[in-house]
């Protein structure tokens, strides 16, 4: 199975792994890397090739477009030896269709399943009752 490389502000990408274990059961093979308050983007960036440095293929997914986590996987893709997949507004519908994806070995349209678990619900349902949820 192809790693997946979880990175954002805070903690947010360890307690999406922890949200995406309680479906779907432990994965060894997805990684967090927190950014720290206060951490500098250099000491991320040497955690991040650290941890990189040891898979042999990884896929990364960030939190936010522009944001330090993702710069530094960006600085780290155009560089000529570290070659990946990056997806940035990572979320739990993403991180599950990827592990069903590696289980069953079919190549999930992430970004689309991303999208389909946003939905202003009451917009939606506005006019129904409770029965029809």
């Amino acid at each position: 199975m192809t790693d997946l490389v979880l990175l954002s502000h805070g903690s947010f990408c360890k307690g999406i792994k922890e949200s995406a274990e309680m479906i779907l059961g432990p994965q060894k093979n997805i990684h967090t890397i927190d950014l720290k308050e206060g951490e500098s983007p250099e000491h991320f960036q040497k955690r991040f090739l650290n941890l990189v440095s040891s898979l042999e293929s990884f896929v990364v997914f960030t939190d936010i477009l522009g944001g330090t986590p993702y710069n530094v996987a960006y600085k780290s893709l155009l560089s000529a030896k570290n070659k990946f997949a990056l997806y940035t507004g990572m979320n739990l519908p993403m991180i599950i269709s990827y592990v069903n994806g590696e289980l069953v070995s079919t190549t999930p349209n992430l970004t689309q399943d991303a999208k389909e678990g946003i939905k202003f619900v009451e917009a939606k349902y506005e006019n129904s009752s409770d029965d029809e949820f």
